[in-house]
């Protein structure tokens, strides 16, 4: 499922950005040699500061709202490339949630936005500038040089929340320590809500939006991927979920030089999935049916999922033919209760069942029951659209469907009549579930796609019929 935002609407344009939000290692293996070293301004002051010293935080939001709304992005002048550049320079000084919305706009295909823009913009997908080396070892923590042979002070890799070095473990273990830019977690709250306020200023956000909660799930989220202790333990659960799988790998973390601002984990080889696409056929498949099968794996056999699906959280080493699952910052477990419902959704979107896929939906609160039936329809046909894959007996195309271009001739209407904002639960999960469906058709797979989706429901429904009922307490 691509997501080329060419010719889309004001709204359509809105979805995209509260759902699809950009991950934070869209880097480059290699730091870019644009990257420059500089110090991380740290405290909401002087992070205002350098937003305003150049109005580039007004600029950038102004951009924003150019890009997703006009499709004469060429006659935009709020988008030279002297402004682009002036976006670009503060973005990669100032990191942080900021950063992530600056990466929104460097993923748009040539199609919609101006490749010499585009290029310009390249730098923030690729790399933040990174910080200097005193700033860097603030929160290594007493006696960190003596756990270690060798440490390079320059990161091969920086991002919008942290920066990535090099190192040597004294028995000879290459590892990955993430370090994370000062200020940035403290800084996500005032960030996203100089966005709310720029944005309500700028344009007149539809209802059906709910444009605070999709953002107020956005500043927890953010949270969470600042959270390195949390995420050196998902890491670790995932590593025992998947203990002796065939397929998926996940690098150990390294207690001893990890905290809640630094993330030491073993080295891994491999490259990012957007640079498979010219392998064999059969390998593509491969890498695509297993990635997809996880996704649902993640949902229904684990109720534990990492909700982050960029590329380079995925390596793929073509020596072991395995992939290497990274970046376990935006992992997050579902009750049964939601997942007893949304299984029969696609369930019942795999088997052509519009009636259950309703009724399961309101179950779920996607729906309060009194929405106009032109609603009811659109969202029961989005859901259909999204089944399909699970629909076939034959392999699935991904790389010839038209999933994204029939999904957003809904969403028009949805907007227009949606009463209540979609469960919290499915704003990262169905970043996830796209983002598996849009690794599949980047790498053109053709896979069959209903056997390996009732293989998990049939297994989730006889595990759920074998275990005892809950009694209500007295």
């Amino acid at each position: 499922m691509g997501f080329s935002v060419q010719g889309v609407n004001k709204n359509q344009a809105f979805i995209m950005i509260f759902d699809k939000w950009t991950p934070d290692f869209l880097f480059s293996p290699q730091l870019s040699d644009r990257a420059r070293e500089r110090k991380v301004p740290a405290t909401r002051i002087s992070r205002l500061v350098n937003f305003g010293g150049t109005n580039s935080f007004h600029l950038l939001f102004s951009c924003t709202h150019t890009v997703f709304y006009m499709s004469a992005l060429l006659d935009s002048p709020l988008l030279s490339e002297a402004n682009a550049e002036r976006i670009v320079d503060t973005l990669c000084k100032v990191r942080g949630a900021a950063l992530k919305i600056g990466q929104m706009l460097s993923i748009q295909d040539n199609s919609f936005i101006n490749p010499q823009l585009q290029k310009i913009f390249e730098r923030v997908r690729q790399s933040a500038d990174f910080m200097p080396s005193w700033q860097m070892k603030v929160d290594l923590g007493p006696g960190w040089q003596e756990k270690l042979l060798s440490f390079e002070e320059k990161p091969f890799a920086a991002a919008s929340i942290g920066q990535v070095h090099h190192g040597v473990l004294k028995d000879g273990r290459e590892i990955a320590v993430k370090i994370q830019y000062p200020g940035v977690a403290e800084s996500i709250h005032s960030d996203i809500n100089n966005l709310m306020s720029v944005l309500k200023i700028s344009v007149i956000l539809p209802e059906g939006l709910f444009a605070d909660s999709s953002l107020e799930v956005l500043q927890r989220e953010l949270a969470w991927e600042c959270d390195y202790k949390r995420e050196a333990e998902c890491a670790k659960r995932f590593r025992c979920l998947l203990e002796g799988d065939d397929f998926f790998q996940v690098p150990e973390v390294i207690d001893e030089l990890s905290g809640t601002r630094v993330l030491a984990m073993e080295l891994v080889q491999g490259v990012p999935l957007d640079r498979c696409v010219d392998l064999d056929q059969e390998t593509r498949n491969q890498i695509s049916f297993n990635i997809l099968q996880l996704c649902l794996r993640e949902l229904f056999e684990f109720r534990f999922m990492q909700t982050d699906p960029n590329w380079a959280n995925f390596f793929y080493n073509s020596e072991t033919n395995k992939v290497v699952l990274l970046d376990f910052g935006a992992c997050r477990s579902y009750p049964e209760s939601f997942t007893d419902d949304y299984i029969q959704v696609v369930h019942a979107a795999s088997v052509g069942d519009r009636a259950t896929v309703l009724s399961k939906s309101k179950d779920l609160k996607f729906l309060t029951g009194f929405e106009a039936k032109a609603f009811e329809d659109a969202h029961v046909e989005a859901v259909m659209i999204l089944g399909e894959a699970f629909a076939s007996a034959e392999p699935f195309d991904f790389g010839v469907q038209s999933t994204t271009q029939r999904i957003q001739s809904l969403i028009p209407v949805m907007l227009r009549h949606r009463l209540t904002p979609p469960p919290e639960e499915t704003y990262s999960l169905h970043r996830k579930m796209a983002g598996s469906f849009l690794i599949c058709s980047k790498l053109n797979a053709q896979i069959p796609c209903r056997d390996m989706f009732l293989d998990i429901y049939n297994s989730y429904i006889k595990r759920r019929q074998s275990q005892p009922p809950v009694r209500a307490a007295a």
